[in-house]
């Protein structure tokens, strides 16, 4: 054997290894200027401050572990009801997969993590976290804790609902005594303050929002399953721990440019644990600085149209999620919230229903990452959206969204009792008008139709508004005058999705970028510029400038600047218009500019549609119907279809967190100088 050789293998796997740290350096040292580009110096003064104190917490000169003890006298109401009509079957299967170990966790479905599980592990990538000061451990680097996303959903304790679930519909105490072994093991190996589940003050108070469901459906307090030696013992250790749980969030909420979803989580996990354990004299302060922040921040993160400025549909739901909990868990102990607040929920609940089509999907506008506040329904027939708009019809009494959810779930007879169905079936529905709404001025939405929630019906969803929300924008995407259109309840142009967030960096890339969305893009480059897998430095603004709607035909005109930034600026506007009586849509991209520049325009297509290429263009098969795709006419033009292409990167859709397909995407290519106008035709 040559040593010489094994030097030299061994020198190399050195060099790539330094040369690969050096670059892991480079990206996080980037980041870091890049982030503290979006601060305000009022925001730079607050995170000096809060990494001063989490670092004086870490050695211990700051914040108490001591745990007042609990005055079990008071009896808060429950806002989960136990004896919700559903049938206990899924419920009892699943809670046996629980018990035998097996999770679905994004892309790994019934996955062996062990009852229980190992709780700062990855379960993905196997990497297991280091228990230090969790604050301070960079959850951002995958070579430190995996995919941090993973490793989070499991304690996140949605599994722990299903036990207390499958306990109080079969009263079999086996599912309490899983439950205990679960928390009981998390309690030994996630201690307070330490490791990745300390890290993020959003997950904590998930995780505070669970056990108040599990907690309310096991008995509460007084429940005869805290009885005993071992009972008695884990409730004394449990509230030890959501007495930690509450004023970590407290003391660590996302404020500034952080202020986001994560904020109206944080508050809500904070009031929940407020009112299910009122057994310390701080839990006034929990409900009174967490009602607050939850009034301030339902006006300032919803437009008063219902649309969330992170411009995102499915923290649109995430978020509704959080708000109807509060105000279910409000209503029941006195603590009543504004005609304001329960407007925006309501508000929220009518955007969700005025861009569900007829089929009952839902564009995948921004980021989505299948993130549950709560699990509440096992099997379900309807989806995420649609048991929204049951919970909502039945709250506000709305026959419209009666109409759009299409049958009462699980998740709304465990929120509103015995009474849920009885309520639901005596919804009248013949005033119900559909669609709900067409236009959402200040989210920046328009919905061109006709024929709505029939088997002919044509929606195309218009996007003129802003990129996100506060200077990062997180969860936007940039695809301003993007559209998305389904016909008879079938989509045939798409949002293809989100698919990673902390790993996959060039597919992160791709699917918040404008080539991965139905519009305009000019010389390779995005409308805005991104700075970090959360984060965008120059934004595109976007707006509309004419929007009609009548009887023979819609029409919808918008602009962005996202190009003005190029050595020769671009401005980009794009009119749609539908012609209700001939079923055709006519795009017109207008392009202003003094140079020479590559266009791409960019058709994505569902999974499910098969593109037959026809004279000027396509036509596009989906499930028995086929709709006409005129291209533009330009000299040099080309086309070319995509379909799961990684060089380049184009032609995918992710339907689920951590999974891609591929898909059809159609891209017309041409060279042009000065002004243009590229003329689009759909006919239905």
């Amino acid at each position: 054997m040559n040593p010489g050789v094994l030097g030299f293998g061994k020198d190399s796997h050195s060099r790539h290894a330094l040369a690969a740290r050096v670059e892991q350096i480079k990206e996080r040292l980037k980041w870091r200027l890049n982030r503290l580009r979006c601060m305000t110096v009022p925001e730079i003064a607050h995170r000096i401050l809060r990494s001063l104190a989490m670092h004086l917490e870490r050695i211990g000169l700051l914040g108490s572990p001591r745990v007042p003890s609990p005055d079990l006298a008071p009896m808060p109401n429950h806002w989960i009801h136990a004896r919700a009509r559903v049938d206990a079957t899924p419920y009892l299967d699943a809670a046996d997969r629980i018990a035998a170990g097996r999770l679905d966790v994004f892309a790994l479905r019934d996955a062996d993590l062990g009852s229980p599980p190992r709780w700062n592990r990855d379960p993905k990538t196997g990497v297991e976290a280091p228990l230090s000061f969790g604050k301070l451990l960079d959850y951002r680097n995958p070579r430190l804790v995996g995919d941090i996303k993973y490793l989070w959903e499991p304690n996140r304790h949605l599994h722990l609902v299903t036990l207390a679930q499958a306990y109080t519909l079969s009263r079999d105490t086996k599912h309490f005594h899983v439950l205990r072994q679960h928390l009981e093991s998390w309690f030994a190996v996630c201690p307070y303050r330490m490791g990745p589940n300390w890290a993020s003050a959003l997950e904590v108070a998930i995780r505070l929002i669970n056990w108040s469901v599990a907690w309310q459906l096991l008995g509460g307090t007084r429940s005869p399953l805290f009885h005993g030696v071992q009972g008695e013992r884990l409730r004394q250790r449990w509230l030890e721990s959501i007495h930690q749980h509450a004023q970590f969030v407290r003391g660590h909420l996302s404020l500034h440019s952080s202020a986001n979803n994560h904020l109206i989580g944080e508050a809500s996990g904070l009031f929940i644990a407020a009112l299910t354990w009122p057994h310390w004299a701080c839990a006034d302060e929990w409900v009174r600085e967490a009602k607050t922040i939850l009034e301030r921040e339902a006006s300032l993160q919803i437009a008063p149209d219902g649309v969330s400025r992170e411009q995102s549909a499915s923290y649109q739901q995430f978020v509704l999620d959080l708000m109807l909990f509060t105000l279910f868990a409000g209503k029941a102990n006195g603590q009543w919230f504004s005609v304001a607040y329960e407007a925006r929920i309501e508000a929220m609940l009518e955007f969700l229903a005025s861009i569900m089509d007829a089929g009952g999907n839902v564009p995948m506008l921004g980021d989505a990452d299948d993130g549950l506040v709560v699990r509440l329904s096992e099997g379900g027939a309807i989806s995420a959206c649609q048991s929204l708009l049951a919970t909502g019809a039945v709250l506000f009494g709305r026959g419209d969204f009666k109409l759009k959810a299409g049958a009462l779930d699980d998740k709304t007879r465990w929120l509103m009792g015995e009474e849920a169905d009885a309520l639901f079936d005596g919804l009248s529905t013949k005033e119900a008008r559909l669609p709900v709404r067409q236009a959402f001025s200040e989210g920046g939405y328009y919905i061109l139709g006709c024929d709505f929630e029939g088997k002919d019906e044509i929606r195309l969803i218009a996007d003129a508004g802003p990129l996100g929300y506060q200077t990062i924008a997180a969860h936007g995407h940039a695809d301003a005058l993007a559209f998305t259109m389904s016909v008879g309840g079938l989509e045939f142009l798409i949002d293809p999705g989100t698919f990673a967030y902390h790993t996959e960096a060039p597919w992160r890339r791709y699917f918040r970028g404008t080539a991965a969305h139905n519009t305009v893009c000019i010389d390779g480059q995005d409308q805005s510029q991104p700075g970090g897998n959360f984060m965008w430095l120059h934004k595109a603004r976007a707006g509309c400038n004419l929007w009609t709607s009548a009887a023979e035909e819609d029409l919808f005109e918008g602009w962005h600047d996202g190009f003005m930034r190029l050595p020769d600026p671009v401005m980009h506007r794009r009119r749609i218009a539908l012609d209700k009586v001939s079923r055709r849509v006519v795009i017109e991209d207008s392009l202003q500019m003094a140079g020479e520049h590559d266009i791409d325009l960019f058709f994505h297509c569902s999974e499910r549609c098969q593109p037959e290429a026809a004279a000027d263009g396509f036509t596009l098969h989906h499930g028995g119907r086929s709709i006409s795709l005129k291209l533009p006419r330009a000299a040099g033009a080309s086309v070319q279809v995509y379909h799961g292409s990684t060089a380049p990167v184009q032609g995918w859709v992710s339907r689920r967190f951590d999974q891609k397909r591929p898909a059809p995407a159609i891209v017309w290519h041409a060279r042009f100088m000065r002004d243009a106008v590229l003329r689009t035709e759909i006919t239905c």
